[in-house]
C-alpha cells in the first residue's frame, strides 16, 4: 500500500488512527494533516500544516492508496453551522484529481434524526431525516450525499461512510454528549428513548477496519444493545426526570440554554426524547467489535469530577448507587421553575 493522508490530525480521533495506521506495515508513508500544530506528533509521520477551507491537499494526495477524512469543526454553538459541507467538498475534489481510490468519512448517527416513529434499532438501509434546527446532523447528511455523488463520477474508487452514535473520549473534548445530557423535565407520556455511546477508541479502531477492508458503503458504529433512559440518568449524574406538559418542558428547556445553566437548546430536544438507536451488525460482520460498553463509554464521556481516577466501570456501579439520593434536589428545583413557567 502506498501513502494513507489523514485530516484532523490534532483531534482525538485522528490521533488514534495515525497510531494504527502506523503500526501496519503494508502502509508506506502516513501523512496527518491538521489545522494547527501537532505536538508530540510520532516519529514517522509526514504532517502537513494546512487549512482545508483555503489550500490545496491535492500535492499531499498525489500517490495515496487512501484518504481517512476525519477532519471536524467544533461549532460555535449547538446549532450552529460550520464550514464542514465545503471542507468536504474541496477534500473530494483533490480526492478524485489526485487518483485516491479509496476514501473514508467519518459522519453520525444522527443523520437519521430523532423521531417517534423511529424503528429500534435502525439500520443502515433508513432514510436520512435530521431534525430541523441541527446544523450538525444536517452537514453530515449533505456531506454523504456529496460521498456519494463523489463515488458514482469515480468508477473503482470506495467510499466508506461511518456512522457512530455518541463518541465517548476522557479528554472531554467530545462536545455531542454533554449536549444532549438528559435535562430534568419530560413530557407527560413520553418515555425517555434508549441511549448508545462508543468509545472514540472503538471508533478508531473503525477508521482502521474500514481503510484495511476497504469497505464498501455507510456502516454504523456503536456497541452491541443500548442503555435505558432512566439509566442513562443514574450514569451521567443527571437530575432525577420530572414529567410535565410539553409546553412547560419546552420553556424550561429554551429558559436553562438561555441562562446557561443547561447545555441543550430547545432544537436538539428531539434528540433527548426519541430514539435513534442503530444496529451494528453490519460492521460486526465486518469484523468489528467494541471493546468498551455502552455504560463504561457513556461514564467516560461525561465529567467525573472527584470520581476521575476510578475506572469507568467502578464510577458507573457508585453513580447507579447514589445518584437519586444526591440529585434530589434538583427534582424540587426544576418543579418550582415549570410552576413558574405554566403561569405565564
Amino acid at each position: 500500500m502506498g501513502s494513507v493522508v489523514i485530516t484532523g490530525a490534532d483531534a482525538p480521533l485522528a490521533e488514534r488512527v495515525v497510531g494504527l495506521a502506523l503500526a501496519d506495515p503494508a502502509v508506506e508513508e502516513v501523512v496527518a494533516v491538521a489545522g494547527c500544530a501537532v505536538p508530540g506528533a510520532a516519529a514517522g509521520v509526514n504532517v502537513r500544516r494546512l487549512d482545508l477551507a483555503t489550500d490545496d491537499l491535492k500535492p499531499d494526495l498525489e500517490g495515496a492508496e487512501a484518504l481517512l477524512h476525519l477532519d471536524v469543526s467544533a461549532p460555535a454553538g449547538p446549532t450552529s453551522a460550520t464550514a464542514d459541507v465545503d471542507v468536504a467538498h474541496r477534500v473530494l475534489d483533490a480526492a478524485g484529481s489526485a487518483g485516491v481510490s479509496h476514501v473514508v468519512l467519518v459522519s453520525s448517527a444522527t443523520v437519521y434524526g430523532a423521531w417517534p416513529n423511529n424503528p429500534v434499532p435502525l439500520t443502515e438501509e433508513a432514510t436520512l431525516r435530521p431534525n430541523p434546527g441541527f446544523a450538525f446532523a444536517a452537514e453530515r447528511a449533505e456531506i454523504e450525499r456529496l460521498a456519494a455523488e463523489w463515488r458514482g463520477e469515480h468508477p473503482g474508487a470506495t467510499v466508506t461512510v461511518l456512522r457512530p452514535v455518541r463518541v465517548a473520549a476522557a479528554d472531554g473534548r467530545e462536545w455531542l454528549p454533554r449536549t444532549l445530557k438528559p435535562g430534568p423535565a419530560v413530557p407527560e407520556g413520553t418515555e425517555e428513548p434508549p441511549v448508545q455511546f462508543v468509545h472514540v477508541d472503538d471508533l478508531a479502531a473503525a477508521v482502521d477496519l474500514a481503510r484495511r477492508g476497504r469497505l464498501d458503503g455507510a456502516f454504523n458504529v456503536a456497541p452491541d444493545g443500548s442503555i435505558p433512559g432512566d439509566e442513562v440518568r443514574s450514569l451521567t449524574g443527571a437530575p432525577p426526570k420530572v414529567r410535565l406538559p410539553e409546553r412547560a418542558v419546552r420553556r424550561l428547556v429554551g429558559l436553562g440554554f438561555r441562562s446557561g445553566i443547561a447545555p441543550t437548546p430547545p432544537e436538539l430536544l428531539p434528540y433527548t426524547l426519541h430514539p435513534w438507536v442503530v444496529a451494528n451488525d453490519r460492521l460486526k460482520a465486518a469484523g468489528w467489535t467494541a471493546t468498551v460498553t455502552n455504560e463504561e463509554a457513556c461514564v467516560e464521556a461525561h465529567e467525573a469530577g472527584p470520581l476521575a481516577t476510578l475506572s469507568p466501570k467502578r464510577r458507573q456501579e457508585l453513580l447507579l448507587g447514589g445518584s437519586a439520593v444526591a440529585l434530589a434536589g434538583a427534582t424540587a428545583g426544576a418543579i418550582v421553575v415549570a410552576r413558574r413557567l405554566l403561569r405565564r
